[in-house]
């Protein structure tokens, strides 16, 4: 049941300013709740293929999840880390599916640290970019969004970023797709949207870096997007510069607000990481950055835990 979630245009939230031309890929419906099944489904059925036994990881909280569930699914021991701050929520569903918990540090940084301490030879590590088949299970995203447009592609696509997989694998199902004649050119302008909580990307892309600076102090309600190290940082700027894209940055202090807003004019109970796409597209129209007219693709990439 991975993939092939639903691309509506988004009537109630694209009226204003003449703003018609807007989609949302509402990715709450994967089967554990996020989109980070895709990559899973995928990673861990390679894995399975080779004979792991034991996998490890890192997690901000919805991989973590998804892990755990394929892992169980396919019989293998899963390991996952996570940070001290995490709500109960996601401590639950993980140990719902018997993966074995342990608890470090503020940050998904600080979790990776403790895995890296405490990991056994024959644990094998499947987090974020640690390993090609995430990546290839998330381009599903591109493929699908040129399927379900008719097979042409959206102006400008707003992605929440933390790690930044999704992104790095929307991209490269785009440059496949454009090479195999399925599509055709211009590819969509990509938006990084990060919290000020934690905006790694954002401020290297503002100061014209071609790699990211670990964000001391991290603290979002947006837990996807608080990864104060991205290991693909560079990866996801040079996609932004090959995009003509931009990354900006939602107010933390109104991300409760944002979000309960979204919620209330679609329907959709979506996590935070939802407020700050939702910032970044009000922010770019009113600057014009974004006209009348573009097709826009805004995610959801997660449910609320609650």
């Amino acid at each position: 049941g991975e993939g092939f979630t639903p691309l509506e245009l988004a009537k109630s939230l694209g009226n204003k300013l003449g703003f018609k031309n807007l989609f949302l890929k509402n990715e709450s419906m994967n089967p554990t709740g996020s989109f980070k099944d895709r990559g899973m489904a995928m990673a861990v059925t390679l894995a399975k293929t080779q004979n792991v036994e034991k996998i490890c990881l890192s997690s901000a909280g919805n991989a973590g999840v998804s892990a755990s569930a394929y892992c169980q699914a396919a019989g293998i021991d899963c390991f996952v880390f996570l940070p001290e701050t995490i709500p109960e929520s996601f401590k639950n569903e993980t140990e719902r599916y018997k993966s074995e918990l342990v608890l470090s540090g503020q940050t998904i940084s600080e979790a990776a640290q403790a895995m890296i301490n405490q990991k056994d030879e024959d644990w094998f590590d499947i987090s974020t970019l640690k390993e090609p088949f995430r990546v290839e299970g998330k381009k599903t995203l591109g493929y699908e969004i040129a399927e379900q447009l008719s097979w042409s592609l959206p102006d400008v696509i707003i992605y929440p970023t933390g790690g930044g997989t999704g992104l790095i694998g929307m991209w490269k199902a785009f440059k496949e797709m454009l090479g195999m004649g399925w599509i055709s050119g211009p590819l969509p302008r990509m938006v990084v949207a990060q919290s000020d909580g934690c905006a790694p990307v954002v401020e290297a892309f503002q100061n014209h870096q071609d790699s990211t600076s670990f964000w001391h102090k991290s603290n979002t309600i947006a837990l996807g997007l608080n990864v104060p190290g991205p290991l693909g940082g560079y990866w996801i700027l040079e996609i932004l510069s090959e995009s003509n894209g931009i990354a900006v940055t939602a107010q933390e202090a109104s991300l409760e607000i944002k979000t309960e807003n979204f919620r209330q004019k679609t329907g959709i109970d979506a996590s935070a990481e939802i407020g700050v796409v939702w910032s970044a597209y009000e922010a770019l129209t009113k600057a014009m950055w974004i006209t009348p007219g573009e097709k826009v693709v805004l995610f959801a990439t997660g449910i609320e835990r609650r």
